[in-house]
């Protein structure tokens, strides 16, 4: 389980900043239509980043992460990757999320991203690759998507999963990292239960394999979705995680 519908980015907005977000539907290639927000920056720096939420769907937290990136001039694109199975109606607190877990096909999810990034490359009229920011569910579906054949200029993954197997894929993420070709962030807390130490060195060897390059932080004591604004025992993870975040992509 990850963030509920209370949480929201430990992300103060930046005063004066000016960027705004929209609602939309982006349509695949296949003709799946699916939910998405794209927050735009009036003074953009050239980065941009495609973000997968965690097993809720887009919901409140990432339409304001992404209104926090595009206050640091980056343009943001979140998507509701259960479009295929749930519709384009709202995510609210009766979303039966698990139902659409258990249904979702990785190679399906890829047209939806190869349709994101489409979008994303005509809204913001640049040549440059994006960068991929995904939570718990979404750091995994962000680790995978590293590892196909699409122009990204790094990962960022915040608590992943790396031992499970989605429907549809050519293995788990500890299995498909030693392919990915582009820079990996990958931030967890030290006591997330769901994802042991072993995991996170192991996705560290393979990485090495793929001989891209990566830092993996592990914030001590530190609880799964430590990432926000209410976890304020966790405020100075928080800070340090965006820090590296920043740093990371501009």
């Amino acid at each position: 389980m990850c963030y509920d519908l209370d949480a929201r980015p430990p992300i103060p907005p930046i005063s004066g900043a000016a960027g705004d977000g929209q609602d939309i539907v982006i349509t695949a290639s296949d003709g799946n239509r699916f939910s998405a927000y794209m927050s735009r920056s009036p003074q953009p720096k050239g980065a941009e980043v495609l973000i997968f939420p965690d097993v809720r769907g887009l919901h409140a937290f990432y339409k304001e992460l992404a209104l926090r990136f595009a206050d640091i001039g980056v343009p943001a694109l979140a998507i509701d990757y259960f479009g295929r199975t749930a519709g384009i109606s709202p995510r609210d607190e009766n979303f039966e999320y698990r139902t659409h877990v258990d249904q979702m096909q990785m190679p399906t999810f890829l047209n939806d991203v190869a349709a994101a990034l489409a979008y994303l490359r005509d809204q913001n009229k640049t040549a440059r690759a994006p960068f991929i920011v995904g939570f718990c569910r979404g750091g995994a579906l962000a680790l995978l998507t590293g590892a196909e054949n699409f122009d990204l200029l790094g990962i960022i993954a915040f608590y992943p999963g790396m031992s499970r197997q989605i429907p549809g894929s050519k293995g788990t993420v500890h299995e498909q990292a030693s392919k990915i070709r582009c820079p990996v962030l990958g931030l967890f807390g030290g006591a997330d239960a769901n994802i042991p130490a072993t995991d996170v060195q192991k996705l560290d060897e393979q990485l090495a394999v793929a001989g891209v390059k990566h830092e993996l932080v592990t914030y001590p004591g530190a609880t799964h979705s430590f990432f926000d604004r209410r976890a304020t025992e966790f405020a100075e993870q928080s800070a340090d995680a965006w820090r590296r975040v920043q740093s990371f992509i501009t």
